[in-house]
C-alpha cells in the first residue's frame, strides 16, 4: 500500500489520495458496522470513518478496545465531507494501534478545578487548554516579530540575581555555592545595561515573586518582555506600548480564528482595540474610585497601590485598553524618574486591560542622574555594594533612557477571555501549588 506520512493541517493538500495520519483519539463513537473517531495531532483534528465495507468485521469489532487518547497510526483515502472537522475526513482503511488506553482519567463529565489541576499534565490535551497555549505561542511568535522589525536586539537577562529589582519582599532566595542568590524578578537592570551596547534591547523569558496571592491574576512564576530604549521618552515608550498592543490585537484576530470559536472568546470587544488609548492620572484613579466604586467600605488612600478590586473596577470604565500615568514617587520601584512638572509624581504608567483584567503592562522613564538615583537606593534601604555596577551605568556615558515589561499571561488571559491565568500557562505555579 502507497502512502505518505502527513500531518492533519495539510490533509487539504493529498485530497483523494491515501494518506498516514498519527495522533491520539479525542473521540470515537460506534454503530451498526461503522465507527467513528476523532483523530488529534497537535495540528489540527480530522474525522476518521471506518466501516465494515472496507474493514473485515472482526477487525472493526476490535476497534472498540481503542480508547480515548489511544495512540494510533491510520491509514486512509482523505474525501471531501463538508460535515467534518475542516471539511475533510479519512475513510479509514487500516488503524494500527501505538498504546490502547481503556481507563483515561479526565472523562466527559464536569471535573472541579482542583482535579484538573492535579491532572494539569493531561488536561493540557483538552481542545480548549490546546486552543489557549496556540494563542499563547501565536502572540509570543509575533512578539519577537514585532521587536524585530523595530530593530530592537534580543539580549536575556539572567535567571539569578544578586539583589531585588521590584523589592525585597517577593524574592525567592536560592543557595549558590554558600552565596544567597534570587531568582529574577525583572530583566530590566541587565536591559539598561545592555541599551548602552546595542541601543534597542528586550528580553523575554520567566519572572519571579514570592507574593503571597490567591487572586485570579497572580502566578508565581510568569512570562515577561521587557523592552528598553536609549534617548527614548517617556511618551515614545508610551507610543510603542500602545502600538505593540494594537497591532498584537490585530494580528491574533486574522490568524486564531478558530482558536477563539473553540474558546467561545466574544471578540467583539476585541475590534474596539484600536489608538488613542486614553489617559487618566493616578490621582484622577483614586478620585474615580471614590466616587463610584460603591462596594468600598472605607475611601481609598493617596499613595496606596491599587489592589485586583481597584484594578477590576477601573479596567470596567474602559471599553479598550488606557494608561494609569503619574503614580507617586513612594508606590513605584526606586528607578523611576520623577516627573519635572509634578516632583511628587513619576514619569510612569500603567496599561490596564478592559472588561476587568486589569494591569498588563508597567513602564516608565528610568532615573538618569547618578546623585538622584543614589538618593532613592538609600531611601528604600537597597544593598548598596550590590548596585555599584548598575550605579557605573550613570557614571559612563549616561543617556535619558526609557523601558517597559508585559506580561505574557495577563495578555493571554485577557485575549482568550479566560477567568484565571492559570490556564495561560502549561504548568502554573501559584501559592501552595507545585504540582505537577
Amino acid at each position: 500500500m502507497k502512502y505518505s506520512v502527513v500531518n492533519i493541517a495539510r490533509i487539504a493538500e493529498n485530497l483523494g489520495k491515501t494518506v498516514c495520519l498519527r495522533g491520539w483519539v479525542r473521540n470515537r463513537r460506534f454503530g451498526k458496522g461503522i465507527a467513528f473517531f476523532i483523530l488529534r495531532d497537535g495540528t489540527g483534528e480530522v474525522q476518521c470513518v471506518a466501516s465494515s465495507e472496507e474493514i473485515p468485521e472482526g477487525e472493526l469489532k476490535s476497534y472498540e478496545g481503542i480508547g480515548l487518547e489511544s495512540s494510533v497510526q491510520i491509514i486512509g483515502e482523505v474525501r471531501n465531507d463538508e460535515r467534518s472537522p475542516g471539511g475533510y475526513e479519512i475513510k479509514v482503511q487500516e488503524i494500527i494501534p501505538i498504546q490502547k488506553v481503556t481507563d483515561y482519567p479526565i472523562a466527559k463529565k464536569e471535573h472541579g478545578v482542583e482535579f484538573l489541576m492535579e491532572h494539569r499534565h493531561l488536561w493540557i490535551r483538552s481542545r480548549t487548554q490546546t486552543a489557549i497555549l496556540k494563542l499563547r505561542n501565536e502572540i509570543q511568535k509575533y512578539w519577537i516579530d514585532f521587536f524585530y522589525e523595530k530593530n530592537f536586539y534580543r539580549a536575556d537577562a539572567p535567571i539569578f540575581t544578586s539583589s531585588a529589582c521590584e523589592g525585597t519582599t517577593t524574592l525567592f532566595p536560592v543557595d549558590y555555592h554558600g552565596d544567597t542568590a534570587y531568582l529574577s524578578q525583572s530583566g530590566q537592570l541587565y536591559n539598561e545595561a545592555t541599551i548602552f551596547a546595542l541601543g534597542k534591547v528586550y528580553c523575554f523569558g520567566p519572572t519571579f515573586r514570592a507574593e503571597k496571592s490567591k487572586t485570579r491574576r497572580h502566578l508565581l512564576e510568569f512570562w515577561m518582555l521587557e523592552a528598553e530604549a536609549s534617548f527614548m521618552t517617556h511618551e515614545e515608550s508610551l507610543q510603542l506600548q500602545e502600538e505593540l498592543i494594537v497591532s498584537t490585537i490585530e494580528h491574533v484576530l486574522s490568524k486564531c480564528d478558530s482558536e477563539f470559536k473553540i474558546l467561545g472568546r466574544d471578540i467583539e470587544p476585541l475590534k474596539r482595540v484600536k489608538p488613542p488609548f486614553v489617559r487618566i492620572t493616578y490621582g484622577e484613579a483614586v478620585k474615580l474610585i471614590n466616587e463610584k466604586m460603591v462596594e468600598r467600605d472605607a475611601p481609598f488612600q493617596y499613595g496606596d497601590d491599587f489592589g485586583a478590586p481597584e484594578e477590576t473596577f477601573l479596567s470596567l470604565q474602559f471599553d479598550k485598553p488606557f494608561f494609569v500615568t503619574n503614580f507617586p514617587v513612594e508606590t513605584k520601584a526606586f528607578y523611576m524618574k520623577p516627573d519635572p512638572n509634578d516632583v511628587s509624581t513619576l514619569l510612569c504608567a500603567d496599561l490596564l486591560a478592559p472588561e476587568g483584567y486589569g494591569e498588563i503592562i508597567g513602564g516608565s522613564q528610568r532615573e538618569d542622574d547618578i546623585d538622584a538615583l543614589l538618593q532613592r537606593i538609600k531611601q528604600w534601604n537597597l544593598p548598596l555594594e550590590h548596585l555599584q555596577w548598575y550605579l557605573d551605568l550613570r557614571r559612563y556615558g549616561s543617556v535619558y533612557h526609557s523601558g517597559f515589561g508585559i506580561g505574557l499571561e495577563r495578555v493571554v488571559a485577557w485575549v482568550a477571555g479566560l477567568h484565571h491565568i492559570r490556564e495561560t500557562i502549561p504548568f502554573p505555579r501559584m501559592l501552595h501549588h507545585l504540582f505537577p
